[in-house]
């Protein structure tokens, strides 16, 4: 008989201040004496300080590293620092969780997530997305052992960030979606106790989505919970199709030709009203909903020319090919991806 292996977080740790216990959480989840610190330079100054106060009090020694960005360079560079280290905190945006992620599971030691956004289910989810020579790749990695995430810190983030996360979420219910579609036809496995967490969580935010407004402390607890959900979600399926779909797929395309893209969310947003079309489902409600959060519905708004949209569309079921979407093995010609986006309203 085949046994799954979930793998979840053993403790998480959420609310206002909550930054200040990181060294008694440590200590609660068995954490050794000495530990690494890996923040980007704005985040170590807002909260990886705190994060290394609160340590030292508990009497752990502390060494630190800058992370500049999600690259394989800087995965090796915080593996290289992690010999002597039981842990590796890591203190930030989804990408320094990314590559703190990553470099835990290359060296098998434990890895803390302490977020300062919401902007991804990255925060607590069994993958990590790292750069390389052809865009973003997304790889498993552990979850991290712990999540400290501190609602008021994260509320201070700038609100993009946060309406970011929320297209992430959003985003569930096309993945479903394409998971469903992939389990009818190439008989692909699928776990209903997954993809109803995923939906639920998605549901429960577009019901929270009035409440989502800047500068609130429960705004940001409600993405939060939402974004841990989701990571979960992805931990029981074992992979991220409860929360990575062709609008994901949209999203990566995008990574790789526009000169400057938007938020991963924030793309994966705008892809999921695309999608649902696609879907024959209701995409005007999730384009409502997202206007309601304030999160981008269009290009103009994400800051991208239409060509890379459509383009892009075009693209997208060549990434990851493994992966069966709406999108199909063929994909979207010229035509019938600008139509799309037209009759969506993401391009005029």
């Amino acid at each position: 008989m085949d046994f799954n292996r979930v793998k979840l977080p053993r403790e998480i740790h959420s609310g206002p201040g909550v930054i200040k216990e990181t060294g008694s959480i440590c200590k609660d989840l068995k954490i050794k004496s000495k530990v690494l610190v890996a923040g980007g330079p704005h985040t170590m100054k807002i909260a990886g300080e705190k994060v290394i106060d609160s340590l030292h009090e508990c009497e752990f020694d502390v060494e630190t590293i800058i992370i500049d960005k999600p690259s394989l360079d800087a995965v090796s560079q915080v593996q290289n620092c992690m010999s002597d280290v039981n842990a590796v905190l890591g203190v930030g945006g989804g990408k320094v969780i990314d590559v703190a992620k990553m470099a835990s599971t290359k060296s098998g030691k434990h890895c803390i997530s302490i977020p300062t956004a919401a902007s991804h289910d990255g925060i607590s989810s069994p993958r990590a997305s790292i750069k390389n020579h052809e865009g973003s790749v997304s790889l498993a990695v552990e979850p991290p052992v712990g999540v400290i995430a501190d609602t008021q810190i994260i509320s201070q983030a700038p609100f993009r960030l946060l309406a970011s996360g929320c297209g992430d979420i959003i985003s569930n219910y096309t993945a479903i979606l394409d998971w469903k579609l992939a389990h009818r036809l190439l008989n692909e496995d699928f776990s209903d106790s997954s993809a109803a967490l995923s939906l639920i969580t998605a549901e429960m935010l577009i019901k929270s989505a009035d409440d989502i407004k800047e500068g609130l402390i429960e705004s940001a607890a409600i993405v939060v919970k939402a974004l841990i959900s989701s990571g979960m979600a992805i931990s029981i399926a074992g992979n991220s199709r409860p929360a990575s779909g062709a609008e994901h797929k949209f999203s990566h395309a995008l990574d790789i030709l526009a000169p400057k893209p938007a938020l991963h969310g924030e793309q994966c947003g705008v892809g999921t009203i695309m999608m649902m079309y696609l879907h024959g489902g209701d995409w005007k409600f999730i384009r409502e909903t997202l206007k309601t959060i304030k999160a981008p519905i269009n290009a103009s708004q994400l800051g991208i020319d239409p060509e890379y949209i459509v383009e892009a569309l075009t693209k997208a079921h060549t990434i990851r090919k493994e992966r069966y979407t709406i999108l199909g093995d063929r994909g979207l010609t010229e035509e019938a991806a600008e139509k799309l986006a037209r009759k969506t309203g993401v391009i005029d």
